[in-house]
């Protein structure tokens, strides 16, 4: 039998954080956790269940003594937000009323939707929901994220692929996922797509690079444009300077005359 570890479990509290940051006592402990399942719950139940399909990938949760902070990492932050914040206020008050809670929203955009293996694994159960070949939309979200800057993608589809009577799997991969390395930024989702023949289960990896990397590489630019700078500095003042030719011809023009003047 193969052990398999998942991978944010794996490495949260070494390189990831907590997606739920609070202490609680023994007493309270049950009740909070319980809160926090219902407000992921409600978050994915309204943007990613219906419409307007918000694509709230990630919900994290901070407590203090007086409120609970809920930040949403989604790829259209528009549709969270909605005209002048009126969804925002309206999700906060209905988040208050669930949890009998003082709550504050925020919303954080994913700038590559690609590279997040959750939004990876709902557009192919989207896919699949319309009856797209599954292994097109394996292939495509593959390739999309590998463009998008991706070292590596693997995504796993189990069930009655197909509509067929036999359950299987089939596996979709590229480049690398080094599963048992801690430095390095593999993000994973699990998510089930319900169509009329049954649910069919999607896994998804898509590894990213070492944690910092991305961070290191902008360091060294920002250094190699410092350098440049001085050489672009000089190039500047010399092409800036002006020529001090003009004088000189008008010394030459004006002692013209006077040997002219001799001449005769």
């Amino acid at each position: 039998m193969g052990q398999k570890v998942q991978p944010i479990g794996f490495r949260t509290g070494i390189r990831l954080p907590w997606q739920s940051t609070w202490f609680a006592p023994k007493a309270s402990y049950g009740q909070m956790l319980v809160e926090d399942q219902r407000i992921r719950k409600y978050v994915d139940d309204k943007f990613n269940r219906q419409p307007p399909f918000a694509a709230v990938s990630k919900v994290e949760i901070a407590r203090t003594r007086n409120e609970v902070k809920v930040t949403l990492h989604t790829a259209r932050p528009g549709m969270v937000i909605g005209p002048r914040g009126a969804e925002v206020d309206k999700l906060r008050q209905d988040l208050e009323q669930l949890i009998d809670r003082q709550v504050t929203v925020n919303v954080m955009e994913i700038k590559e939707p690609a590279l997040d293996a959750r939004l990876a694994g709902e557009a192919i159960a989207e896919q699949m929901k319309k009856r797209v070949a599954f292994r097109r939309a394996m292939k495509q979200q593959c390739e999309l994220s590998m463009q998008a800057g991706a070292k590596g993608v693997k995504i796993i589809c189990s069930g009655r692929l197909g509509g067929a009577e036999m359950a299987r799997k089939e596996t979709q991969m590229e480049g690398s996922i080094p599963l048992h390395t801690i430095d390095a930024d593999v993000d994973y989702a699990s998510v089930g797509a319900v169509t009329t023949y049954g649910v069919i289960g999607i896994k998804v990896w898509i590894y990213k690079g070492k944690f910092g990397a991305q961070e290191e590489q902008q360091q060294d630019q920002g250094a190699r444009r410092t350098l440049h700078k001085p050489r672009a500095a000089r190039r500047m003042a010399r092409t800036a300077a002006p020529r001090q030719e003009a004088p000189r011809s008008q010394e030459r023009s004006s002692q013209k005359p006077e040997t002219e003047n001799k001449q005769s």
